[in-house]
């Protein structure tokens, strides 16, 4: 795993080493192990790496035969053996035994139709000697970021944003001040939708693409693959048609994810997904694997972590607990610098905690991630399934059952809570309904904030496909192209490459996707039972018990932690900095507040999302940041 940046000036002007360093420097968490520089006059590239595979070998940036191509890489390619064998019967000669140097000769042979070869995950810069042109590509899924800034003099790209602005030529000019939609996208959502940024003029490649640039500033993006169509349901269906092949598909993903020459490990939180990644390398391995799950102190419902170590004695695993006491706020800094945006789901924290705890023991953990997405596991699902079938009832009864219900606890299950945002949601159509289950802000919530006129065109239309029939697989798609690269895999990405640790996640195999999106949706959504299809492919290697335990997501007691001291909270949101940025009506921000430490109502989420919005406004925008290691 590496972290990997570059320059390429078009007046031909050029790149100096100074400048690379100082971009590089601010990619050392995503690779302490070594550095490497490659400058070709008006081009330069450089890399921090992580060494996972061909440890002693395999530095960057990484050759041909003759020199004309120069790669750096960020990820891992799963398949590089058997490319690498076909490869060599073709006449390629290689100089090292990693996987990175299978992209170069690849890209000889087919030219960017290499990107279609690669089963990995990974972000690369690849310079074209010849052809004078420089190749950037994203994974399929998007697990591998990669920032990119254009003007008429220069283009720069690195695997972080912080490491672009360490280019002194690069603007840090706050969007929500210069874009009107940035602000109520932001609240909406959670975080920022690719390709945009918090960043004016900073975007995001997509995944699954790729882009070219020239040295007199043309430049080219194109996909290499689509998330595939899921399947609509089909009542003749029978589990058994696909649970032997469904095993077999994810079995040989995590297979491929155990290649490794540093000590390996997995997250391992009692859910489904990951007790059933660990199952499946425990069958691969002779010695006992290395687990990791971690638990909260405030609030019990959120606390996972018996049921993370029932399913460790039951694969007899060298398990490692860690329990968060409420200390949410002392990571409020740290967060916001490793996401370089705002960011407002407050899972990060502990994601960035285990990871912290599971780089003490291991380089590479395997993860979970991307059950839910691939199978239909979140629980908004069936509710919005479930809305379809009461849409008889009119919107007015259901506006009226939200209005009176009581006030709200911050438990993870408080029935108060779940049933006032199901009711809001079912008193509108379904895609906005479903949007209203996930987004962070409610309309009425920003019309207060005085944004409100704006929130008409935040929506989920942009990911809908025209050609799913089915609303409700609709709407799983649309969260894979949203939700899933945008929140979930940056937030395993910033968090795991903070402490230097490479995540694999064996759901994100793309021909594993591929597999998944044929299984009729009736077998993943049935009744109100999520993955049903993964829970019937587990029997066997995990006990029921594990299998049809009630979906629990990784969540934290942020409402109890709040309301230990709002102190800070009004500190940062109420200060003086906050009122002159003129983002948001500072009398709505009060009653927030006040609403949720008199415990009316768990506006937890909403007040995250605005203490890292300012947050990031004083690193990146005031220049207050103090980077950290």
């Amino acid at each position: 795993m590496c972290g990997i940046c570059g320059v390429i000036h078009f007046d031909g002007k050029p790149v100096t080493e100074t400048v690379l360093r100082a971009m590089n420097a601010r990619l050392r968490h995503r690779g302490p192990d070594d550095d490497g520089i490659f400058i070709d006059g008006g081009v330069g590239l450089a890399m921090r790496r992580l060494s996972i595979i061909d440890v002693a070998g395999s530095d960057q940036p990484l050759f041909n035969e003759d020199g004309s191509i120069a790669l750096i890489f960020n990820g891992e390619i799963y398949n590089y053996q058997q490319l690498r064998r076909q490869l060599t019967d073709a006449g390629h000669r290689f100089r090292s035994d990693g996987d990175g140097e299978t992209i170069n000769h690849l890209y000889e042979q087919y030219g960017a139709a290499c990107l279609e070869r690669l089963r990995g995950m990974f972000a690369l810069a690849l310079w074209d000697g010849r052809e004078r042109s420089l190749l950037l590509a994203r994974d399929r899924m998007g697990q591998k970021p990669l920032y990119t800034y254009q003007d008429s003099a220069i283009f720069v790209f690195a695997s972080e944003i912080k490491a672009l602005l360490a280019h002194p030529d690069v603007p840090r000019i706050s969007r929500f001040t210069e874009d009107g939609t940035a602000l109520y996208e932001y609240l909406s959502f959670g975080y920022i939708p690719a390709p945009d940024t918090a960043f004016q003029g900073i975007k995001m490649l997509p995944p699954a693409s790729w882009m070219r640039v020239s040295l007199n500033g043309e430049g080219q993006i194109d996909k290499y693959w689509e998330l595939p169509r899921l399947a609509a349901p089909d009542p003749r269906a029978r589990p058994g048609d696909y649970v032997g092949a469904l095993r077999e598909r994810l079995d040989e993903a995590v297979k491929l994810r155990l290649i490794s020459d540093v000590p390996l490990g997995a997250f391992l939180s009692g859910g489904l997904d990951s007790s059933l990644i660990v199952a499946l390398m425990r069958q691969h391995s002779n010695a006992p694997i290395k687990t990791f799950s971690i638990g909260f102190a405030g609030d019990d419902s959120f606390d996972e972590t018996p049921h993370a170590e029932a399913v460790a004695r039951c694969l007899d695993t060298e398990h490692t607990a860690f329990r968060v006491q409420p200390t949410a706020m002392n990571l409020l800094a740290r967060l916001v610098w490793q996401h370089d945006q705002p960011f407002a789901d407050s899972s990060a924290i502990p994601t960035l905690l285990v990871s912290q705890l599971t780089r003490e023991a291991v380089t590479v953990a395997l993860t979970g991630d991307g059950g839910d997405e691939l199978f239909a596991g979140y629980e908004r699902f069936y509710a919005a399934q479930l809305m379809r079938r009461t849409a008889w009832l009119p919107a007015g009864v259901w506006r009226l059952l939200a209005r009176s219900l009581g006030r709200e606890g911050a438990g993870y299950y408080d029935p108060v809570k779940r049933l006032r945002r199901y009711a809001r949601a079912a008193s509108i159509p379904l895609a906005d309904g479903y949007f209203d289950l996930v987004r962070v802000f409610s309309a009425d919530l920003l019309a207060e904030l005085g944004i409100g006129a704006l929130c008409a065109a935040c929506n989920l239309s942009s990911y809908l496909s025209a050609d799913q029939a089915h609303p409700v697989a609709a709407l799983v798609e649309a969260n894979m192209r949203s939700y899933l690269p945008d929140d979930l895999l940056i937030k395993a990405d910033r968090s795991s490459m903070a402490t230097s640790l490479e995540a694999r996640a064996p759901f994100l195999d793309h021909r594993l996707a591929e597999f998944a999106a044929s299984i009729p949706f009736n077998l993943k959504l049935r009744g109100s039972t999520g993955k049903f299809i993964l829970k019937e492919a587990a029997r066997g290697l995990l006990p029921d018990a594990i299998i049809d335990r009630q979906k629990h997501g990784f969540g934290i007691p942020l409402g109890a932690w709040l309301r230990r001291d709002m102190t800070p909270v009004r500190d940062l949101l109420l200060s003086r900095q906050a009122r002159e940025r003129g983002l948001y009506e500072q009398a709505a921000i009060e009653k927030l507040i006040r609403e949720h430490e008199d415990r009316r109502r768990d506006y937890s989420r909403q007040l995250w999302a605005l203490l890292t919005l300012e947050e990031w406004h004083r690193q990146f925008v005031d220049g207050n940041a103090i980077p950290q290691a």
